[in-house]
């Protein structure tokens, strides 16, 4: 079954892996290179995830969540944090505190990734 993703990361090189891996699985990915117009292309299209950088010019990828998470209109979007910052400090932090649905630690391996959608909830049609 296919889904579309959205790529919120400033690095081409992560952003062409994680498309890459997505897209040989199937799926439809759109990509941001910051936050900047996120969330009204997150309103606009139906993504079944997020990826989602913490590291980002502009406006980091914790504060981008909580502005996520106050939007009536997304607020429930499911959102993948992934970051190279992979203690389990930092990883407990997206998820407890920043609210994140998931965490991905870089590099990401076609493994990981797999791991992780098997995560997501079954959409209805």
């Amino acid at each position: 079954m296919s889904e579309h993703f959205l790529i919120i990361d400033d690095s081409a090189i992560q952003r062409h892996l994680l498309t890459s891996f997505l897209n040989d699985l199937g799926h439809a990915v759109d990509f941001c290179e910051s936050t900047i117009g996120a969330i009204d292309k997150i309103i606009s299209n139906s993504y079944s995830a997020i990826f989602l950088d913490i590291v980002l010019p502009e406006q980091d990828g914790y504060k981008f969540l909580r502005e996520l998470r106050s939007h009536p209109q997304v607020a429930d979007q499911y959102v993948i944090l992934c970051s190279t910052k992979s203690t389990k400090l930092e990883i407990d932090y997206g998820l407890k505190r920043a609210k994140a649905n998931d965490y991905l630690p870089k590099p990401v391996s076609r493994e990981s990734l797999t791991e992780v959608l098997k995560k997501l909830p079954q959409r209805v049609r």
